[in-house]
């Protein structure tokens, strides 16, 4: 496997990167923070073991800018923090197993094992798409036939929540939960609103109208 150690330890970084190289690993050894999530972001690696107490760019705000990037390279914390919290906040933090200083070297080797074997989840995409309407969630971005529509905040989580369920049906209530948090409210009209909104802006100027009202259900995008 090709593994990244982030370890600020000479001794510890050293130990661990000569026992690996032995069981036939390919190492890099990073000793800082910043440099390390240099190397993360730009190296390809199978499993990444990461110290919590680093100079320039602490552990868990090291692997939670990694995972922002969408990369799931699994992630070992080793660390002397090894309080109850402190393990909930490594995993929290996007770490995929918390080993506690002093460690044995053997049991270090096969927690690297078993999390390499664990399948990885599929990058979530940035684009959403139906038909010829996309939305670009970096950019926060609609555009339908390559034209740009502009949405109010609301109106893009709408549509954001449809198209994530692209083809399903989507009750009022589950649309009055998810995109305004609002748990029963028989009588507000909130959502029939917007959504007629919403088709003013992607659906009535185009030929084809991919929001279709389900009639005594709610509503569902289409692919078009």
């Amino acid at each position: 496997m090709k593994i990244l150690i982030i370890e600020d330890d000479a001794a510890i970084g050293a130990y661990i990167a000569d026992g690996l190289r032995e069981e036939g690993n390919s190492i890099d050894l990073i000793v800082s923070g910043t440099d390390g999530l240099v190397q993360a972001v730009s190296g390809s690696y199978d499993v990444m073991v990461v110290d919590r107490m680093l100079p320039g760019l602490d552990g868990l705000s090291l692997v939670k800018t990694f995972r922002a990037t969408k990369n799931t390279t699994p992630v070992l914390f080793l660390t002397s923090l090894g309080g109850v919290d402190d393990r909930i906040e490594g995993l929290q933090a996007g770490g995929d197993d918390y080993l506690v200083k002093p460690f044995a070297f053997g049991e270090l080797s096969a927690r690297i094992a078993a999390i390499s074997r664990r399948p990885r989840a599929e990058p979530e995409s940035t684009v959403l798409k139906a038909g010829d309407l996309e939305m670009h969630l970096l950019h926060r971005r609609v555009t339908r036939a390559g034209q740009t529509v502009d949405l109010l905040p609301r109106e893009f989580a709408l549509l954001e929540h449809l198209l994530r369920r692209k083809g399903r049906v989507q009750t009022r209530t589950m649309l009055m939960e998810a995109v305004w948090d609002i748990h029963y409210d028989p009588l507000t009209n909130v959502v029939d609103t917007h959504i007629s909104r919403l088709r003013s802006k992607i659906d009535k100027p185009f030929a084809t109208e991919l929001i279709e009202t389900v009639r005594g259900s709610g509503y569902r995008i289409n692919e078009g």
